[in-house]
């Protein structure tokens, strides 16, 4: 969300100037985009990794905030639960070496973070859904000690008006047949069991359609061949159950208002867009506001004033929306910018593995926008969304649907389409030969041999069980030894399969 917000219950006054003010902040946004206020001098990226703690056993360590103080890098902050943490990385250009320099950081940046961590007891992971997470790691008293979290809390549950419900069924494992889960909760913590890689893109607001279009497009895909998420409270699940878990734990809609179409906060979209102010208005128009915090400023009197506005209320709306691609209105030394966020990933299940992903989005997304007849005009949104629903469940297994080829496997698609695509999108951004080598490398070796982070994972629990050890036993045992190979930094294509 960002946006820092006091502690208090809010009033029916609260809600109708929050309304108004969102609306001028629509205006503001819509006049800017008119009048081609927005600064785009280079093409930048940005990256943000939500991780996990755990402590010797593997468990959950909810002691993020003693960590946060070891580690002392204000890169790094507090996440939704006690046992989560995010890294944020500086803005940078996508052209040339940058992101051989990026990943040399992010190396050093969480090999020094994981040696303070040890000082208080826990180890950082990074994984899209933490396999040793119990019902009790749910209470709401394991929410992060920040007043935005528990006012979060009380108003989805306020809007709610009853428990979460967690259900859903899992790919079957190998010799077996699907497992399911049926949960309850009573606070928002099940969505901090949700770590994922955020990768943003600095576009021009003429472009910003197209990119967002293709992001959708290309959501399905992602996930099928980066799914690192398949376990959740000892079941074996979707390859990304972050995917269905995110929209469950979030969820504001009783069954009644689902079952009359009402749209979840967890939001995939219902159509392509023209505009980012399509976005921003849908945001406005569909959703009650869950933070109805209003600042001093009047965005059109500044802007009529010369000056930026900052939009505040309209962000913190748009912080309270979780789009899988969502549209970013942001500020840098009085200077607005626009970007897209792209949200499916999940975290790891290491650094290189981690560039890899982005450097094919980044890729096939740039080479998606410049086709003379553009995707999104020969495949519907509704196609796409279901993509995005197959490649979670079934990671490599998934068909997807995609024009001019129909119904296929995602290491096919990539494979044939795709990753030719992703190279000369990023040539057309400049990134070097090396760079570029290296990382769609990774994803072709991934795609040839099916070995995702989930299959991995998935693989190595029933060797584990294939020995004798209960769920349990194995989900710690497979856990460790994740994070041994992860700190050994090899892509997880070439990760072993040890019983």
């Amino acid at each position: 969300m960002g946006s820092k917000v006091s502690s208090r219950t809010f009033t029916r006054e609260d809600r109708q100037r929050y309304r108004e003010r969102v609306q001028r902040c629509l205006d503001a946004l819509g006049t800017m985009l008119a009048e081609g206020s927005f600064s785009f001098p280079r093409q930048q990226m940005g990256l943000e990794i939500e991780l996990n703690l755990v402590d010797d056993d593997c468990r959950p360590a909810m002691a993020n905030a003693e960590v946060l103080e070891k580690i002392g890098d204000p890169s790094f902050t507090l996440e939704l639960g006690q046992h989560n943490l995010e890294v944020n990385v500086p803005p940078r250009e996508l052209a040339g070496d940058e992101t051989l320099d990026l990943e040399k950081e992010l190396r050093e940046t969480l090999s020094s973070a994981d040696d303070k961590a040890h000082d208080a007891g826990a180890s950082i992971v990074m994984i899209g859904v933490l396999p040793t997470l119990r019902h009790e790691h749910f209470d709401r008293r394991w929410l992060s000690h920040s007043p935005r979290y528990g006012l979060l809390n009380d108003q989805i549950f306020a809007e709610r008006g009853e428990e979460t419900v967690l259900s859903m069924e899992g790919s079957p494992m190998p010799d077996s047949s699907a497992e399911k889960l049926l949960s309850y909760a009573e606070s928002i913590v099940p969505e901090a069991a949700c770590t994922s890689v955020q990768l943003h893109l600095q576009v021009a607001p003429d472009d910003f359609a197209a990119h967002w279009n293709a992001a959708q497009a290309l959501a399905g895909v992602q996930v099928a061949i980066a799914a690192n998420s398949p376990f959740l409270l000892g079941r074996a699940l979707w390859h990304e159950t972050r995917i269905p878990l995110f929209l469950q734990a979030t969820d504001t809609r009783t069954v009644e208002l689902r079952n009359q179409g009402v749209r979840p906060r967890v939001w995939f979209g219902e159509r392509w867009i023209t505009s980012i102010f399509d976005l921003f208005e849908e945001n406005v128009r569909y959703f009650p506001a869950l933070l109805p915090e209003t600042g001093d400023e009047d965005p059109l009197d500044v802007l009529g004033a010369g000056g930026t506005p900052s939009l505040t209320e309209l962000r913190l709306h748009n912080g309270t929306v979780w789009r899988w691609n969502r549209p970013v209105y942001d500020v840098v030394d009085g200077v607005p910018h626009l970007r897209v966020e792209n949200r499916v990933l999940p975290a790891g299940p290491t650094v290189l593995d981690t560039m890899a992903n982005a450097a094919f989005f980044y890729g096939a997304q740039r080479a998606l926008t410049t086709m003379e007849r553009p995707l999104w005009t020969q495949m519907s949104f509704h196609a796409a969304e279901e993509n995005l629903y197959a490649g979670s469940r079934h990671g490599m297994g998934a068909q997807l649907y995609w024009p001019g080829i129909g119904w296929v496997p995602p290491d096919e698609l990539v494979l044939r389409r795709l990753l030719p695509l992703a190279h000369e999108g990023l040539r057309a951004c400049g990134v070097s030969d090396p760079a570029r080598e290296r990382y769609l490398g990774v994803i072709e070796a991934r795609c040839l041999s099916r070995r995702t982070g989930s299959q991995w994972q998935r693989d190595t629990v029933v060797a584990l069980e294939a020995r004798g050890a209960s769920r349990e036993d194995a989900l710690s045992a497979m856990l460790a030894r994740y994070v041994e190979l992860m700190h050994g930094g090899e892509p997880v294509h070439t990760w072993p399969v040890e019983g």
